[in-house]
């Protein structure tokens, strides 16, 4: 059974969502604050979290950052529709983001859509069990859904590791944004204006120095490339 982890400080809405997730299969638990939220990580791993960005102590965005680190999907559910806040909320890691007020069956559909995108980048490019890919250093073990660099294990979000995959199944080949994001079927998690902060966040794990980048390189004028063998 899957596991989501709400956290929102208007009791009613995580009761509510609570109520039709796991009248849909899942399991929940509901956290009103960033202690609490932090608390069900120690105590272990969800499948996904939904996260309000306004909380009695803290931001959201700081909960995010944390999860973002660990691979956990997450979907901003907050009352700010500005679409600077959900730039940010996006650029920081987040697979979606719904806004206040909501429809509950759309939030369990969102949360469907981004499980379906998790699974699917577990299996990315592999549909051979165990294989994998090689750059250097760099290991993509596509069926087991694993990145590691120099033997050590680096953890990426879904859409790191989609990006990752589609490079590094095509070394040497420059993408423009435009062909990455199509090459990803992309179908709202990335955005063409945030595909770079993605690309910086990749690079910050498995880079040795992100400023001067060995594997995912840019193509000035044109887009990305991953490095070849």
């Amino acid at each position: 059974m899957k596991r989501i982890v709400i956290v929102d400080d208007e009791p009613q809405i995580g009761e509510v969502l609570s109520a039709y997730l796991e009248r849909e299969g899942f399991a929940t638990a509901v956290r009103e604050s960033v202690a609490g939220a932090l608390a069900e990580l120690e105590a272990g791993l969800p499948d996904l979290m939904i996260l309000d960005i306004t909380l009695p102590d803290g931001s959201g965005l700081d909960i995010l950052r944390s999860v973002q680190e660990r691979g956990v999907p997450v979907i901003m559910l907050t009352a700010r529709a500005e679409e600077v806040d959900r730039i940010v909320g996006l650029e920081l890691g987040a697979d979606d983001y719904i806004t206040k007020p909501f429809s509950a069956r759309e939030v369990v559909a969102r949360v469907r859509a981004v499980m379906r995108r998790a699974a699917g980048a577990a299996g990315n490019g592999a549909s051979e069990a165990g294989a994998r890919l090689r750059i250097g250093e760099l290991e993509i073990d596509l069926g087991a859904h694993e990145v590691r660099i120099g033997g050590k294990g680096v953890t990426l979000t879904p859409s790191e590791f989609r990006i990752l995959t589609v490079l590094g199944e095509h070394p040497g080949q420059v993408f423009t944004r435009a062909q990455l994001l199509d090459r990803l079927h992309d179908d709202g998690s990335i955005f063409e204006r945030t595909l770079d902060r993605h690309i910086n966040n990749l690079r910050k794990k498995i880079e040795p120095s992100p400023q001067e980048p060995e594997y995912v390189l840019t193509v000035y004028g044109v887009g990305y490339k991953m490095k070849k063998p």
